[in-house]
C-alpha cells in the first residue's frame, strides 16, 4: 500500500527526534523519497513549529519534548517535577495541536513530557506505552491508533490495567467498558456537527449531505453526530452517507465519492454538504470545480477538523475541535490526579468546537 504524506511525515519527524538534526538529502535517502519532497515535508513541518530549519539541515526544536534518556532521564526539569508519558497515533495533522497543548500544559506544570507514536498500528500501542513507563513516566496520556470499529475491544483492555494514572485523549470507550472508568478529555464532535447543520440549515438549506471518513474514532464521531443532528432539526438525509477515502491512497475510490457528491448536486437532492476532513474537502472541492460544480455558488460545503481549511483556494468553513485545549485540560487532569491519589473522583471533560465562517458556504458575514 502507498504511504500517506501523514505517515511519511511521522517517520521524517522520528527520524530527527531519534538524531537531534539531519541533513535534508540524508532524510530523503533514508525515506527513499526525492530530494524535492524531502524539502517540502520539511518546509510544512518546519512551518509548523515541529522542526527548526537551517541551511539545509533540520533539527528537533529546543523546546519541544524529545525521548527520555541518558541521566536523569527519570527527572522531571531541573529533577523536581514529574514525568508524563503521552502516546499519540500521529505527530501530525490533528495531533500535532493536541501534542502542543499537552507540552505547553506540562511546561508550565514544571513536568516533562516524553512523547512516543504509534502511527495508527493499534497492536504496537500496548509496547509503546510500556516504552513510556520504562523511560520513567509517573502518569500517562494515551490517544490509542484506533481505527476501525472493533480496535477498541481488540486493542483496548491493557489501558485499564495500566500501573500508572491514565487519563484517555479523543477516545470514547464503550459505555460500561473498563476503559470508561478513566479519565478522559474529548472534544464534542456530536456537538461539532450539529453546529455545521444548524449553520446551513439556517441560511435556507435544506439538509445537508455528509461526505465522511469511517477510518478513525473521530470519523465514526461525525457519522453518530450527523444523524443526531438530523433529528434534531426534524430532517431526513437526503441520500446515504458519501464514504471518503484518502485521494493519494486510493484515486479510484475517492473520483466516485466525488462524482457521487457532484450527481447529488446536479440531480437536485441536496444544496450543501458537510466534508470529513479538511484535506478531502480542499480536494474535493478543487476535483468538483474540474467537474463544472462550483463550491459556494452550487455547493455550500463546511469542511470537518479545521487543519488547513482556512488555506484553500476558497477558503472553506470548518468545524475546529479544541486540540490545542484538549492537550492542555488533559495534561493539568493528570498532575492534579498524581498529587491527588488515586481515590480522587474520575473525571470526563468535554470540549466543545467551534464554528469557523469562510467562504465556502457562502455566508461569511451571516451570524
Amino acid at each position: 500500500m502507498r504511504e500517506s504524506a501523514a505517515e511519511r511525515h511521522d517517520r521524517l519527524l522520528g527520524l530527527v527526534r531519534e538524531r537531534g538534526s539531519a541533513r535534508v538529502s540524508d532524510l530523503a535517502t533514508l525515506l527513499g523519497v526525492s530530494p524535492v519532497t524531502a524539502r517540502r515535508d520539511v518546509e510544512e513541518l518546519a512551518g509548523r513549529g515541529l522542526l527548526d530549519r537551517v541551511h539545509g539541515s533540520v533539527s528537533w526544536p529546543q523546546d519541544a519534548a524529545g525521548p527520555a534518556t541518558g541521566p536523569g532521564a527519570g527527572s522531571g526539569p531541573a529533577g523536581g517535577g514529574p514525568v508524563l508519558g503521552m502516546l499519540a497515533p500521529s505527530s501530525t495533522y490533528y495531533f500535532a495541536e493536541v501534542i502542543r497543548g499537552a507540552h505547553e500544559a506540562a511546561a508550565r506544570a514544571g513536568a516533562r513530557l516524553v512523547l512516543r507514536i504509534s502511527d495508527y498500528r493499534p497492536q504496537e500501542d500496548q509496547a509503546r506505552t510500556e516504552g513510556l513507563l520504562s523511560a520513567g513516566a509517573e502518569g500517562l496520556l494515551v490517544a490509542p491508533g484506533w481505527q476501525d470499529p472493533g480496535d477498541p475491544a481488540a486493542f483496548g483492555d491493557w489501558i485499564a490495567s495500566l500501573p500508572a494514572p491514565t487519563v484517555l485523549l479523543e477516545r470514547r470507550p464503550a459505555a460500561g467498558s473498563p476503559l470508561d472508568g478513566l479519565d478522559r478529555v474529548c472534544s464534542d464532535h456530536a456537538y461539532g456537527v450539529l453546529l455545521a447543520v444548524r449553520h446551513l440549515v439556517r441560511l435556507g438549506h435544506g439538509a445537508p449531505l455528509l461526505m465522511a471518513r469511517a477510518d478513525s474514532p473521530t470519523a465514526v464521531a461525525v457519522r453518530s453526530g450527523y444523524a443526531e443532528a438530523l433529528a434534531a432539526h426534524g430532517l431526513r438525509a437526503p441520500q446515504a452517507v458519501i464514504d471518503s477515502v484518502p485521494s493519494e491512497l486510493f484515486p479510484d475510490a475517492f473520483e466516485r465519492a466525488v462524482r457521487a457528491l457532484r450527481e447529488a448536486v446536479l440531480s437536485g437532492v441536496a444544496t450543501a454538504a458537510l466534508v470529513h476532513n479538511d484535506v478531502d474537502a480542499i480536494q474535493v472541492v478543487q476535483r468538483l470545480a474540474e467537474l463544472g460544480v462550483r463550491v459556494p455558488d452550487d455547493l455550500a460545503l463546511i469542511a470537518y477538523d479545521d487543519e488547513v481549511a482556512a488555506l484553500a483556494d476558497t477558503p472553506l468553513t470548518a468545524v475546529a475541535p479544541p486540540k490545542r485545549d484538549v492537550g492542555r485540560h488533559a495534561t493539568e487532569l493528570l498532575v492534579e490526579r498524581l498529587g491527588q491519589g488515586a481515590g480522587a473522583p474520575r473525571r470526563h471533560l468535554t470540549l466543545l468546537p467551534q464554528l469557523r465562517v469562510r467562504d465556502s458556504c457562502g455566508a461569511r458575514n451571516h451570524p
